[in-house]
């Protein structure tokens, strides 16, 4: 309306006066320039935004690109010339309904679709009434104009090149209905050509954008000169109407973009049609209601206040409208409604001929948009659809906003057949898997009721709910222990809590209907079943999904987290879902290899630990997130840890930073490299591509190995993906809580195991930089270096820490930064060597005791800051201003996340924890990177109201059982005891303890052989395990049942392929430990000399700082120059610089990401 209005007034006053409304003749260039603005401006964002996806993932040059560079053409000259060109000239009415006329193209394409569909839909008639009222819409306009006044060639010229551009704009949309034909005529061309397009999206979108800005530049430069304007008058606005039309222009482009991201976050939101249709829809409509309404209104005041005195429209136009006084004086509103009359003035409105022709044209163009889009009202939209599947293109039109929303919504023909295979995709299975070991009452409490309530959330025995059906499975780690007298083995206390956690919530889910907590029924018989590697227990929840609790017995076969992962991948992916599938191909039934696929990429792993607490909903986001992009191999919620005290406090706000900055940063410009497995949804295509699951179950042969794939088997896991060109995903809004380590000592125990495995996935992955950046196109070599620039930073961070300690220590006790750096490394530089040669709680202990210290100290450092700030009256300082940055993108990060909001305050405790995070645990994590013990819930035991103590705990001398079954070749491994002090090992790796007073090998022993013979557990049905399972749980009755033999001699085999326990092999364990031993010499040996060079570095330059140093202005609070300088080490303030670009990188994406 800003066009139209603008350029029609301003030629009604010829010699308008200064304090004038409507811009002059000669002033027309301004409003053409904003015009020209409202078209550029969506082509810019376009270029901003792929730029930054061709820049962090990996995009290729077009190839075939010539037929869309030809169409961005068209279309840009058509847009430029209708609406900068032509519609100036046009009266309000056809300027608002001819945008419609732009589905022309749409309405033929829709008809060209359908017939050469296979199967033609109900939509074919509407295609062709659209395309015909909008060819009578065009019609009816010709025909109003050119018959107006036949001898006014001027006219007849904007009224071509109206038609002209309008049918050039409407080539725009063609992606979608080429595809369309393409799979339905089977074109080579076309389909390589948009099989080009899709890859080649990002740099195409950039030469397109820049065509399309080029050709409306060279359309409005050719038009002002031509039009005989002067462009000078842009540079003579007065300020007063420069900020009105900044307004003006300001309003219409953030109209336009929020309208655009709205129009998505309805559709997404399921709100099609209320939100996105109907609105869109009425948009035109309203506007020829605001706009017309009042000029009728205003002219039958008129008449009515002439007393009777005849006179028409014209005569209206010219007497009133034409006449009236340009001045400021008299209301806003009736200017503008003055104004637009003018433009209606050439028609006689007293003709019923002439308002028949005007309302046809508008009636035409509008119907036909609707009936072209009236598809949409069918169109099938899932929660959080993807906006390429919702768009064809990422612009928009903002000059024809509803227009370019409704018809860039993708076309889709919904025959049976494709109705058909969309249920079929819609239901998709998922297996939750727990891993258990220790887990306490409490614990097991808050992952079972969670699985029952998505039995409640999603009811097997329910036909309405059919998106998603799921099974659940816990396997339960070294379940079994000897018992005295007992003629098999028993399920240790940890294992019999289970089962009565079991039957408790059972009780609660079965009878919350009737009386809160009130039992109102009997539970239904379960069954146990004795299998090859243990036992079983299956319950069938209340609404008929069921859950398989899985006990291992480490006898016979391997236990720890990573191999219970195979051990339920192989089964539920090799066995309950392909094996159906091989055996219907051996009988030659058909498309069974295509429903293998599509089961394949609708099957999901939902891993948990033992302790996740989750909610259905957060499920169901995962869920989407993976159906919606099926590329995305893995993702993952924001995990919430839970627990009291310090340390947990401490990883609260730990988490919060890492999922608010890092794994957002990680999301949105790369991919995330690490989906954790305490509550991460997994794809079984993904898992079963090439060299993942196998590659998976490799067993440790180097020192390596067992650091990057025993220590932090989730990190492993996603590097896998991420080599085979998966993307990993963060979904924030998917909620999962889970315990955190409460004691110091538990703590530090996890770090060690985390922080080498981190590093040497990374290490892994930048070594394959190359290979990733062309077979992954979320992972770009710029990413690469961002994680590059993120791991110098962590190995750089004891040293960092180092510096800030020496600076607070210049501030207090005015030392030179020589001495004071001498004197903050020395502690560090003791606990570096005494760890070398004491036990590892001892070094947990001094680390314990120097953490308190230091966190005194860090207060002291704040306060440093502050006071410097004081002292020198300025905050601009590098350590200032980095100090305050820092809290600023804190706060405003929590600010961002208002439902964590309270995560702030344990920021201050996260401060003063900085040294011991990043120093001392640094020093204990690479000096211990060789103890391969899991560290935590080791000696943890069962607790809860009135529950079973766990076994006691055997002595401390060593012992071990070495058995060998000849029975199908199995091979059981040592049975260890555990230590009072330590923890133990992997299976895998039984480490021998040739130093005791060492903590690099202290935890690790070598069992003596003790051989006995034991008849496969499978092999006796009435094993004693049976009857004390039967006997603990007294009201949930459990029934003896048996496996398949197909199913138990799968597992016989897989047993002897990948899970048979490990023989002990004292020599092979001897070179583990030497070779763990001198690995950990050699990294810890790069890592520390590493920090020294940069210690000594500052060093150096501290003693010549004078020569060195980088010397800055000094300037106060009131930005004046006090006349001093401050003086910065280069190296310090470059790193500083480069810390600060990734938080602000971090900062920026969370906002992009929000």
């Amino acid at each position: 309306m800003f066009k139209d209005d603008q350029l029609h007034s301003s030629s009604s006053s010829p010699c308008p006066t200064k304090a004038q409304k409507t811009l002059q003749e000669d002033m027309k260039p301004i409003a053409l320039l904003c015009i020209g603005c409202a078209l550029i401006t969506p082509s810019v964002l376009l270029v901003l935004k792929s730029l930054w996806k061709a820049c962090y993932k990996t995009s290729k040059p077009p190839r075939l690109s010539t037929v869309a560079l030809v169409r961005t053409f068209l279309v840009a000259g058509g847009a430029a010339i209708l609406t900068i060109v032509a519609m100036p000239h046009l009266d309000i009415v056809t300027n608002v309904t001819i945008l419609n006329g732009v589905a022309v193209f749409s309405a033929l394409l829709q008809i060209i679709t359908q017939c050469t569909a296979k199967e033609r839909n109900r939509f074919l008639v509407p295609s062709i009434t659209a395309f015909f009222l909008i060819l009578l819409g065009y019609i009816l306009f010709l025909y109003l104009y050119l018959t107006k006044d036949p001898t006014d060639k001027q006219m007849a010229i904007w009224v071509g090149l109206a038609v002209g551009g309008s049918f050039l704009v409407s080539l725009n949309w063609w992606e979608s209905y080429f595809r369309l034909i393409s799979e339905n005529c089977s074109s080579v061309f076309l389909t390589l050509l948009l099989r080009d397009m899709k890859k080649c999206q990002n740099l195409l979108n950039i030469l397109s954008s820049l065509l399309r800005l080029v050709m409306t530049a060279s359309v409005l430069g050719a038009y002002i000169p031509l039009n005989k304007m002067d462009w000078s008058i842009v540079k003579s606005i007065p300020n007063h109407e420069t900020k009105i039309i900044a307004i003006l222009i300001g309003v219409q482009l953030i109209s336009s973009a929020l309208c655009h991201w709205f129009s998505l976050v309805a559709c997404k939101m399921h709100a099609l049609r209320r939100c996105f249709i109907l609105p869109l829809y009425l948009a035109s409509l309203a506007v020829m209601v605001l706009f017309i309404v009042p000029v009728i209104v205003y002219y039958q005041d008129y008449k009515t206040g002439l007393n009777g005195t005849a006179i028409n429209f014209t005569g209206y136009c010219s007497g009133v409208v034409d006449g009236r006084n340009q001045n400021l004086t008299g209301s806003v509103f009736q200017h503008l409604v003055y104004d637009v009359t003018h433009t209606l003035c050439f028609l006689d409105m007293s003709n019923i001929l002439d308002i028949g022709l005007l309302t046809g044209s508008a009636v035409s163009w509008w119907l036909g948009l609707v009936l072209v889009t009236l598809h949409l009202w069918y169109l099938k939209v899932l929660r959080i659809q993807r906006t390429q599947d919702l768009f064809t293109r990422r612009l928009y039109e903002g000059t024809f906003i509803e227009q370019s929303l409704l018809l860039n919504t993708r076309y889709d023909i919904q025959t049976k057949n494709r109705m058909k295979i969309s249920r079929a995709l819609d239901t998709v299975m998922v297996y939750l898997c727990a891993t258990m070991w220790h887990e306490n009452y409490d614990e097991m409490m808050n992952i079972i009721i969670s699985i029952f309530r998505l039995d409640k959330y999603r009811p097997k025995n329910n036909p309405k709910h059919i998106d998603l059906t799921f099974e659940a499975h816990i396997y339960f780690d070294d379940a079994f222990e000897n018992v005295e007298g007992s003629r098999g083995r028993h399920l240790n206390t940890y294992a019999q809590t289970l089962v009565e956690i079991l039957a408790e919530v059972y009780a609660i889910f079965t009878s919350i209907d009737q009386g809160f907590f009130k039992k109102s029924q009997n539970i239904p018989d379960q069954k146990i079943i004795t299998t090859p590697y243990g036992g079983r227990l299956v319950v069938t929840m209340p609404h008929g999904n069921i859950i398989t609790v899985h006990y291992k017995d480490k006898e016979l076969i391997r236990h720890k987290k990573r191999w219970s992962q195979i051990m339920y991948l192989y089964y539920l992916l090799g066995w309950k879902l392909m094996s159906k599938h091989y055996a219907r191909l051996q009988k030659g039934e058909e498309e069974v290899s295509l429903r293998a696929q599509v089961e394949k990429r609708n099957t999901y792993i939902l891993a948990l630990d033992g302790d996740t607490d989750f909610q259905p909903a957060a499920v169901m986001l995962l869920i989407d997130r993976l159906k919606m992009y099926p590329r995305v191999g893995a993702a993952c919620g924001r995990i919430h840890p839970t627990g009291s005290g310090p340390a947990v406090w401490f990883q609260k706000f730990e988490y919060a930073v890492s999922h608010w900055l890092q794994k957002t940063a990680e999301h949105v410009i790369g991919c995330v490299l690490c989906s954790p497995g305490c509550f991460s949804l997994f794809r079984a295509e993904a898992l079963m591509d090439d060299n993942v699951m196998k590659k998976y179950s490799t067993k440790s042969m180097e020192a390596s190995n067992y650091i990057q794939y025993d220590q932090g088997e989730d990190r492993w896991l996603c590097t896998l993906l991420l080599k085979q060109g998966w993307r990993v995903e963060y979904n924030a809004a998917s909620d999962a809580y889970t315990n955190a380590p409460e004691d110091f000592k538990e703590l530090y125990n996890q770090r060690r195991r985390w922080g080498p495995s981190t590093m040497a996935n990374v290490v892994d992955l930048l070594g394959s930089t190359t290979v990733i950046s062309k077979k992954n196109p979320s992972i770009s070599k710029l990413f690469m270096f961002y994680q590059l620039f993120a791991l110098a930073s962590s190995i750089l961070a004891p040293a960092t820490i180092c510096l800030m300690i020496a600076g607070s220590f210049t501030f207090m006790l005015n030392l030179h930064g020589s001495a004071a750096l001498v004197l903050a490394v020395i502690p560090p530089l003791i606990y570096l060597i005494l760890c070398f040669y004491i036990k590892s709680d001892t070094q947990i202990n001094i680390a314990g005791i120097m953490s308190v210290i230091y966190a005194f100290l860090m207060l002291v450092v704040t306060m440093t800051i502050i006071g410097a700030m004081v002292r020198d009256k300025t905050i601009l300082t590098p350590s200032s201003l980095f100090v305050i940055a820092m809290a600023i993108i804190y706060v405003i990060t929590a600010i961002m996340h208002p439902q964590e909001i309270q995560l702030v305050f344990h920021g201050l405790l996260y401060i003063l924890c900085i040294p011991s995070a990043y120093l001392l645990l640094t020093i204990y994590s690479m000096v211990n990177m060789n103890n391969v013990s899991w560290g935590t819930r080791e000696t943890k035991p069962a607790t809860g109201a009135a529950k079973p103590e766990p076994a006691a705990k055997q002595t401390n001398v060593q012992k071990a059982k070495n058995t060998f079954q000849q029975y199908f070749s199995w091979c059981k491994c040592c049975k260890k005891s555990n230590q009072t002090s330590g923890g133990g090992v992997n299976q895998e790796n039984l480490i021998p303890e040739l130093q005791p007073q060492n903590s690099i090998v202290e935890d690790m022993r070598i069992p003596e052989e003790e051989q006995r013979q034991l008849e496969p557990v499978f092999d006796s049905p009435n094993q004693s395990w049976l009857r004390q399972l039967q006997s603990v749980s007294r009201d949930m009755k459990l029934e003896e049942d048996s496996l398949e033999k197909e199913e138990e001699s799968f597992w016989i085999e897989l047993q002897k392929k990948y899970l048979e326990p490990l023989l002990d092999d004292k020599e092979r364990q001897k070179k583990i430990v030497n070779d763990l031993r001198e690995l950990r010499n050699k990294i810890n040996f790069a890592f520390f000399i590493l920090n020294a060079l940069w210690l000594v570095a500052t060093f150096t330059l501290q003693l010549y700082e004078a020569t060195f140093s980088i010397q800055l202005p000094k300037i106060n609070l009131d930005l004046e120059y006090t006349g001093e300088n401050v003086k910065i080490e280069p190296i310090g303030f470059m790193f500083i610089l480069g810390f600060a670009t990734s938080v602000i990188i971090q900062f920026l994406t969370m906002f992009y990401h929000r």
